[in-house]
């Protein structure tokens, strides 16, 4: 392809500009870390080629999106974190029976070691579920290769693709050859055909037998993909994805020779090119991210062949199941089944002698002022919750001094959990869900439908950050969906909207909601203030600091200990002090302070009144 060029690249990047290069006119996605960069990148680069590209409410909406577009005939690509693609799982196992009429990428950022997320769940499981295969890249440039053969592989099958990335392939920045963008594949118009769209069960059943003809299909076409195969040795090390270079790598360090053999689609594997190349070997080794999916694979594939040689691998524990491989237990692994002596090599590992430091919520986040206003609502109200929490920003509450996020485990799982919790304590137990806004439209309106339906009394507490900010500040839905209005139109009776930088009145309206919970009655709470980072931005001018008057400050301890704002600090006599660089002016810390020592330098109405309008 004509202007191409060498850039400097996010592995994540690298895959959308990839996808832009191969044509694809509609790409949808939920953002999740590792993930949220490649939507990111097409939107930003969407008005040059006509691309489609939208932030969807949830991921099985995304996949629906993508879904539609290539059943009609267009290149279509929906991208979501590992987790997102349990929610997208009903759509994709019909997409297997269905097929398409062009190219359908789905790509799952997984994310071993939990650096961001609640399991490390290996999504190539799924294809082997659902009969789609998946490829597996080891770094930008080659992800951004196998973008491209991807979306072409399933135009070729009118099948679907999975792509599984993980974090070190998406958040590595490499040199990537990049060309210009190609012309967007959109369908010319939709041709029903509804024996193979519709999936009720009389087309279903035949439609199974067509998916298992056209998964030898795929099998077939598999030996012919890129793999990278050196013959060096007895030893055959087989890899897929990131492992591929911990393997190069280690073998460098070791001093010793093998044979290779890196896999490009990691389900369905390559029966023939493995079987080829183990039966040249006296031992297997599989080094993968996350589990053996490809072991398991191997052995399968050996043991139907005949082929009768050890394969070490995740099953006889020399490469971790727990956590990222990294170059050092990779090494280790390998020297194991080597039997090779690895006290020769160094270790340049560093380990940084740093003090820990926990998560906190953000200088003037709102979240921080509503758990704040929660906890002394909650304690003047004479209520001892159980705190159902989810996932967002504001799972920090889990931590000192909030500690308001008892349970936490899944998108939207606020609600459906308190309610679990309710019923099985015969309703002895107060309950508060704490929500975000982002997560209230992705997974807890189905659950708020119930709490109505089946007359729960609780409080729910939507924190309106007006972002998705966990994920770096994407759009949400209410910034044009009044949540209170929703809540509302669904048939919930009490239903407040305050600011919870008004602290005076946010307390105020929490008891009022309490009350009316304790009372036998289900009660929404809507804290609305946009995300301090979002509000700052460009408006740094604007911005009234604030400072404490040591002479009024009697260290009373209220405002480090209780808000936690990292701007604020406990100074060697107890009395706080405002890092000038950190405050936004959020005012909040004034407000609870006893004594008025916090004062803003300067008028701070204006800006708040800014902020709020966001």
């Amino acid at each position: 392809m004509a202007n191409c060029t060498v850039r400097f690249m996010l592995g994540n990047h690298a895959v959308a500009h990839a996808a832009l290069e191969a044509g694809v006119a509609v790409a949808a996605g939920y953002p999740g870390t590792p993930s949220s960069e490649i939507i990111e990148y097409i939107f930003e680069h969407a008005g040059e080629t006509g691309t489609y590209v939208e932030w969807s409410s949830n991921e099985k909406v995304a996949f629906e999106v993508a879904y539609g577009a290539a059943l009609a005939g267009a290149r279509a690509l929906v991208s979501m974190k590992h987790v997102g693609l349990n929610v997208a799982m009903d759509p994709l196992m019909s997409s297997a029976y269905t097929g398409v009429r062009n190219s359908l990428l789905v790509i799952t950022a997984d994310d071993p070691g939990m650096w961001s997320s609640q399991n490390e769940q290996d999504n190539r499981w799924v294809g082997l579920h659902s009969h789609i295969p998946v490829f597996e890249p080891y770094n930008p440039q080659n992800a951004a290769d196998l973008v491209k053969l991807s979306m072409d592989f399933s135009s070729r099958l009118n099948h679907p693709v999975i792509m599984r990335l993980v974090t070190r392939v998406s958040h590595v920045r490499e040199p990537v050859k990049v060309c210009e963008f190609g012309k967007p594949i959109y369908a010319s118009g939709y041709v029903k055909d509804p024996a193979h769209q519709a999936l009720v069960p009389a087309n279903a059943r035949l439609l199974k037998g067509e998916l298992v003809k056209r998964w030898e299909e795929v099998k077939a076409l598999v030996e012919d993909l890129p793999h990278e195969y050196v013959d060096d040795g007895k030893v055959l090390i087989i890899t897929s994805g990131v492992a591929y270079r911990y393997v190069k790598e280690a073998l460098e360090d070791l001093e010793v020779k093998a044979s290779t053999l890196n896999l490009a689609a990691s389900v369905p594997v390559p029966r023939k090119l493995i079987a080829n190349a183990a039966s040249k070997a006296d031992k297997v080794i599989v080094v993968e991210e996350g589990d053996p999916v490809v072991e398991l694979q191997v052995k399968e594939t050996l043991f139907d062949e005949g082929i009768r040689v050890p394969v070490y691998g995740k099953a006889e524990g020399l490469f971790t199941m727990v956590g990222e491989l990294t170059l050092i237990n990779v090494r280790e692994g390998i020297a194991k089944a080597l039997g090779v002596d690895i006290g020769r090599v160094v270790n340049h590992q560093y380990v940084a002698n740093v003090p820990p430091r926990p998560p906190v919520f953000c200088p003037g986040c709102p979240h921080a002022a509503s758990f704040y206003e929660l906890k002394i609502a909650a304690a003047r109200a004479r209520v001892k919750p159980v705190f159902s929490g989810d996932i967002g920003c504001y799972s920090l509450g889990i931590n000192p001094p909030f500690n308001e996020q008892d349970l936490l485990t899944n998108m939207g799982s606020s609600i459906g959990l308190g309610m679990g919790v309710l019923r099985g304590t015969g309703g002895r137990q107060f309950i508060v869900a704490v929500i975000g806004d982002s997560t209230f439209f992705h997974a807890g309106l189905p659950a708020l439908v119930d709490a109505v339906y089946n007359k729960a009394p609780m409080l729910i507490v939507v924190l309106d950050n007006r972002y998705t900010a966990m994920t770096g500040g994407q759009p949400s839905p209410t910034q044009v969906i009044d949540i209170g209005a929703v809540a509302r139109a669904i048939g919930v009776k009490h239903v407040y909207t305050v600011d919870p930088f008004n602290v005076k009145g946010a307390e105020e309206t929490l008891r009022d909601a309490i009350e009316k919970v304790k009372g036998g009655e289900l009660a929404v709470v809507v804290m609305r203030r946009a995300c301090a980072l979002e509000a700052v931005r460009g408006r740094g001018a604007l911005v009234v600091k604030y400072t404490v008057d040591a002479d009024a400050c009697r260290a009373c301890g209220i405002c480090y200990n209780l808000l936690a704002c990292p701007a604020i600090s406990k100074l060697d006599n107890g009395k706080a002090t405002i890092d000038q660089a950190a405050c936004v002016g959020c005012s909040v810390c004034a407000q609870i302070c006893p004594y008025g020592a916090i004062r803003p330098i300067g008028e701070p109405s204006g800006w708040l009144s800014k902020w709020g309008e966001l």
